[in-house]
């Protein structure tokens, strides 16, 4: 069963409803209500594309958060055949918080890294709940080096709250190991192709974000800091988490009017969890296009676009 959200109560109580005549319907000798069960599905169609037609920035941020929301694991089952993951910094250790390896994306080998954030209470804390340590950003330097050897397409899927805080983290450089990913992305010859599928959090998520295309779902978010963490440096509390929401203008329709991100990709009513076959089609399409646009681009020009356009931003006229 799907879990709720705090604007969705209506929608579930509706769906409750359905439910109970559906059961009601399947018994022995029950009464055939499958007008009014079909009036109610309407009913509930209507309600999911109203409330999803305006949702709000902090409502956003609940959705790209969703519990249930698909996970770099189920894109990676759904989209890329022959997955080999490939782990390790050289250097310290393994960061279970992004995964990457070599696969086939539409037969074309690929190499594709991205965050994991854990399912249930087990995994979340074997995935960090996505948020790397240094050794997973020099993870990510190693494969991206490894796929400009290779002349392998790079692409990486963003899903993460921002990068490990710990003390640990600082220690080994955490910093620095961002910038070298950040780096990494601006020099590697081969197309790079960014997909922000949930949240896009601050350095965490830029160290994988700094592609030729970037390409972002309906619902996902993408910002410096948190809206919680805005909230507390400006306001000195969380509780103004929701004006820092819209202050940061950080849902897909803001950034790509600001000409941050290349492209918007439909998402399902109701958002990726409600139905992620949907989903993965829709992510498989916007990196099929968007790989095609790229392959045949000499290696130089493919270096020269990148750099291009990310100093573009925030110039004048580039808004």
């Amino acid at each position: 069963m799907i879990t709720f959200l705090d604007f969705e109560k209506p929608i579930a109580e509706l769906e409750g409803k359905i439910r109970e005549l559906k059961q009601i319907a399947s018994g022995e000798g029950a009464l055939n209500i499958t007008d009014e069960v079909g009036q109610l599905e309407g009913k509930l169609d209507k309600m999911l594309r109203e409330t999803y037609r305006k949702l709000d920035p902090w409502q956003k941020i609940q959705v790209a958060r969703h519990p249930e929301r698909p996970h770099f694991k189920d894109y990676i089952e759904a989209l890329i055949e022959d997955f080999t993951p490939l782990a390790g910094d050289r250097s310290f250790g393994e960061d279970n918080a992004i995964v990457g390896g070599l696969g086939r994306f539409h037969g074309r080998p690929v190499v594709i890294m991205g965050h994991e954030k854990g399912y249930d209470t087990e995994t979340r804390l074997k995935h960090n709940f996505g948020m790397a340590r240094p050794e997973g950003y020099r993870k990510t330097v190693r494969l991206m080096k490894l796929a400009d050897k290779f002349g392998l397409p790079v692409i990486t899927l963003v899903d993460t709250s921002g990068a490990y805080p710990g003390i640990g983290a600082e220690e080994r450089g955490q910093a620095e190991a961002i910038a070298r990913s950040v780096e990494t992305c601006l020099n590697i010859s081969v197309p790079l192709i960014s997909c922000i599928v949930g949240e896009g959090g601050s350095g965490g998520a830029l160290a994988l974000a700094v592609g030729n295309k970037i390409l972002m779902f309906q619902h996902a978010i993408y910002s410096v800091i948190s809206p919680e963490g805005c909230a507390s440096i400006l306001w000195r509390t969380a509780d103004k988490a929701k004006d820092a929401a819209r202050a940061l203008k950080i849902t897909a329709s803001d950034l790509i009017e600001m000409k941050i991100i290349d492209e918007i990709i439909p998402e399902p009513l109701g958002g990726a969890h409600r139905d992620p076959e949907a989903a993965f089609a829709a992510l498989d399409q916007a990196i099929k296009r968007a790989l095609d646009d790229l392959i045949s681009l000499p290696p130089e020009k493919l270096k020269a676009l990148r750099r291009k356009k990310f100093l573009n931003m925030g110039s004048p006229g580039a808004a």
